[in-house]
C-alpha cells in the first residue's frame, strides 16, 4: 500500500484567493518563555489550502460542511490527468479524453493538470491563469452521478468565471474538493480519504487529504 499526501502544507507563505487573508500562525505560549505547553494560533479562511467547499458556499440555503456526508468524502476515485496543454477545461476536453466512459461511471474526480507543477515552483504565488472548468464543462459533469470533483487549485473554476461552474455543481451536491497537489500522482484508480474540520453551519473547511494505491 501507499499513500499519497495530496494536501498543501499550510504556512505563512501559502498562496491564498485574491482578498482572503493571508495564513498566519503565532505561538501564543512556549515553552521556552516559561510555559507549560506550546501553543500555536492560526488565522485564516476556511478555503485556504486543501479544503472543501459546502453547497453553502454559493448556494445561501445549501448544505453547510458538517452535513455533507461522509461517505461522499472515502471511497474510490478517479485521477484524471489532463496533461499540460489544456488551459480550460471544457465539455470538449472531457468528450474527447479516454476516460470519459469511466468518468460516467464514478462517484469521485480529481482532475489532474498542469496547475499541480505550480505547488512545487511557486506555492506563494497566485497565479490566475491556473487551469479550471468553465460553465458549459460543469454543467456537463452535473449531468454524472457524482459525489465528489476535485481540481489541483484553489478554485475548481477558472478565475475568469467562478460563479456559475460553482453553483451548476453544488446545486447537485457534489462536494468540491479544491487546493490539492497531485505533482507525481498517475492518472488512475485509487481510494480517496477526505476529512474537513467539522464546523457546524460554514460554507467550507480545511481537509487532509490522501490518496492510497496498492
Amino acid at each position: 500500500m501507499k499513500i499519497h499526501d495530496i494536501s498543501i502544507p499550510l504556512a505563512d507563505k501559502t498562496a491564498v484567493w485574491p482578498g482572503d487573508p493571508r495564513v498566519s500562525i503565532r505561538q501564543v505560549s512556549t515553552i521556552k518563555s516559561g510555559d507549560e505547553a506550546n501553543v500555536s494560533m492560526m488565522r485564516m479562511s476556511v478555503h485556504t489550502g486543501t479544503h472543501i467547499d459546502a453547497p453553502k458556499h454559493f448556494i445561501d440555503d445549501g448544505t453547510t460542511v458538517d452535513q455533507i456526508q461522509l461517505e461522499k468524502l472515502i471511497g474510490e476515485v478517479l485521477v484524471i490527468d489532463l496533461g499540460k496543454r489544456v488551459d480550460v477545461i471544457t465539455q470538449s476536453v472531457l468528450e474527447q479524453h479516454p476516460e470519459c466512459d469511466t468518468m460516467k461511471k464514478v462517484s469521485r474526480i480529481l482532475f489532474k493538470t498542469r496547475n499541480s507543477d505550480l505547488w512545487q515552483t511557486s506555492p506563494g504565488q497566485f497565479h490566475e491563469d491556473y487551469v479550471g472548468l468553465d460553465a458549459i464543462g460543469a454543467e456537463f459533469l452535473a449531468g454524472f452521478k457524482l459525489d465528489l470533483i476535485g481540481v489541483d487549485y484553489l478554485s475548481i473554476a477558472r478565475f475568469a468565471e467562478t460563479q456559475a461552474p460553482h453553483q451548476k455543481l453544488l446545486e447537485k451536491d457534489i462536494v468540491l474538493l479544491e487546493g490539492i497537489n497531485l505533482f507525481g500522482v498517475a492518472g488512475g484508480i485509487y481510494e480517496l480519504i477526505c476529512l474537513p474540520l467539522k464546523i457546524p453551519g460554514c460554507d467550507g473547511a480545511p481537509a487532509r487529504a490522501v490518496l492510497i494505491s496498492e
